[in-house]
């Protein structure tokens, strides 16, 4: 009798949870636990906590209460954002409050979450993070766009390109494989001048290697996958 071929499932994401109410903890990781690509491995029950959880256990996402005794959230995740850039961050909170919100997309932080709909969107909000895609609860929207707005209305600085029109292009012929040499012949500038716009291109936007620029590229729509 032949063997039949087996599938390994998939590795789920691994996942910290901080918050400094049990009763809490319990019911996310309920939800966390119930998905079949999901699976809570650490818990903290404060934010010095958390990070040392989550330097112990390397998880791949931490979920984060923003209001924790010791350090906060916020503070916890400026600090994973620091010494684990790799780790994705979701913040979890009881309070649809803009400051909160824009602080936490500063801390590092790729999507917000409130607790009150935690058992609709939380799922989605994980999901999205390891996928590097923002999660925003559409309050957070909203206010985003009303923040903008208003610094347009005041005359204010509208928020600065993320890179310059030149590194842009940099970015593009990198991402098409061009070497540092072809790049410098075809915009008449010197190699030299090429690697430090590659290299201030790769601390900008936190990327490690060119392989990050193209998924960074693809994603920007300068290049077809």
């Amino acid at each position: 009798m032949p063997d039949t071929p087996t599938t390994t499932p998939a590795r789920r994401t691994r996942i910290l949870l901080a918050d400094d109410h049990a009763l809490v903890r319990r019911g996310v990781r309920l939800i966390l636990d119930g998905e079949p690509d999901l699976q809570v491995v650490a818990e903290a029950g404060d934010g010095a906590e958390a990070i040392e959880m989550a330097r112990s256990e390397r998880p791949d996402l931490a979920v984060l209460d923003i209001a924790m005794p010791r350090l906060t959230g916020l503070q916890a995740a400026r600090e994973l954002s620091r010494t684990m850039p790799e780790l994705r961050i979701l913040m979890l909170t009881m309070y649809d409050n803009e400051q909160y919100f824009f602080e936490a997309l500063k801390a590092g932080a790729s999507g917000f979450v409130l607790k009150s709909v935690a058992d609709r969107d939380l799922v989605e909000a994980c999901r999205a993070a390891m996928r590097d895609e923002p999660f925003l609860y559409p309050g957070a929207v909203t206010a985003l766009i009303r923040n903008y707005l208003d610094r347009v209305r005041e005359g204010g600085d509208v928020p600065a390109r993320a890179i310059t029109e030149r590194e842009e292009e940099i970015l593009k012929l990198v991402a098409e494989g061009h070497s540092s040499k072809e790049i410098a012949g075809m915009l008449v500038i010197s190699v030299k001048t090429v690697e430090r716009h590659r290299a201030n291109l790769l601390q900008k936007l936190g990327l490690r290697d060119r392989l990050e620029l193209t998924r960074y590229a693809i994603r920007a729509g300068l290049i077809e996958p």
